[in-house]
């Protein structure tokens, strides 16, 4: 990977930032709601992002491949 960066919507987002990411998309029942249906990823200092599941799906594997071990090994190799 050549940057730790990911786009996002229409940011860029370095990975280090993403705390979590929602595997269900986001229900509250607020007849207001702006994000039904999107998928929240979490960032440092309380801030949020929106994507779509695609969005989801690709932040996921971008972050799994930030992680992985350089041999292939998903996880950082032997810590456990």
């Amino acid at each position: 990977m050549d940057a730790p960066l990911i786009k996002i919507d229409d940011k860029w987002i370095p990975l280090y930032r993403i705390v979590w990411v929602a595997d269900v998309p986001h229900f509250c029942g607020e007849p207001d709601c702006m994000h039904e249906g999107d998928y929240e990823i979490r960032l440092d200092v309380d801030d949020s992002l929106w994507c779509s599941g695609v969005g989801r799906d690709e932040t996921v594997a971008a972050l799994k491949k930030w992680c992985s071990d350089p041999r292939g090994e998903e996880g950082g190799g032997d810590w456990k």
